[in-house]
């Protein structure tokens, strides 16, 4: 019996997890994300919609860096959270996640919370920084340290307390209104003296929380604000979509 493979076997055998990707970008466009480095901080709601879109767009390799582990109330919104993932670190389920989807891609991990005098030489190598961290200090650590070593960040604000995801955009810093922790970011980033910023953020205003609802302590005597699935998702989403479109530079698809 002959072994001659037919078209539609021929067809398949070309086939990759990013030939849909190519379509719109071509396989030049899918090879320059596969040489990409990723640092996303935070590993959380927003964090680990990004990553997920981020390694599923084939970027190649990834550090991730959060220090928490994955809790009961993370399972109404976060990716990475199952019941057999509860106590797990959220680096190393997401790591494993991404390598079920992307054998190849390169996956590093940091377990710490990221401050200030944190050591951040191994940024050194990253093509892009997506901050999905949701304390202010951190974020403006980062953001410093993005600034000075001149690597291009997206920062994701506010996503707690709000129910509408179709009121997200994208923007500069200094051009954000409403969102509490923007005028916060605009106050202390314009003191350090970094002209600009590009976030997601929502222009809705935080709804009222359910006072007699329970909920875990913060550590940081911070007031845990409510979150539901179809939010935090979105916004790592639109994260990672302006990620992708600002490395693939003259391969992402232009409409006609």
């Amino acid at each position: 019996m002959s072994s001659t493979i037919q078209p539609s076997d021929r067809s398949c055998s070309m086939l990759n997890q990013f030939s849909r990707s190519e379509l719109l970008m071509g396989k030049a466009g899918v090879t320059q994300l596969k040489q990409k480095k990723i640092a996303v901080f935070g590993i959380g709601g927003v964090g680990g919609f990004a990553v997920e879109a981020l390694v599923r767009s084939g970027v190649g390799a990834f550090c991730l860096i959060d220090h928490d582990t994955i809790s009961l109330t993370n399972l109404n919104r976060q990716i990475i959270a199952t019941m057999q993932t509860v106590g797990k670190y959220k680096t190393d389920v997401m790591k494993e996640r991404i390598l079920s989807i992307n054998p190849q891609a390169d996956v590093a991990v940091k377990k710490e919370f990221f401050l200030a005098d944190s050591d951040t030489d191994f940024l050194n190598d990253c093509d892009y920084i997506v901050d999905a961290i949701d304390t202010v200090s951190a974020k403006l650590a980062l953001v410093q340290t993005a600034h000075e070593k001149k690597i291009p960040i997206i920062s994701s604000m506010g996503t707690g307390n709000k129910v509408d995801p179709t009121q997200f955009e994208i923007a500069d810093i200094y051009q954000t209104s409403v969102c509490p922790l923007c005028r916060v970011m605009r106050r202390e980033l314009k003191k350090r003296g970094i002209p600009k910023l590009k976030v997601v953020f929502s222009k809705e205003v935080p709804v009222k929380r359910e006072e007699d609802a329970e909920v875990e302590q913060d550590s940081s005597k911070r007031q845990t604000p409510g979150s539901v699935s179809f939010v935090p998702p979105v916004a790592g989403l639109i994260l990672a979509s302006e990620v992708i479109k600002d490395l693939s530079g003259q391969y992402w698809p232009k409409n006609q």
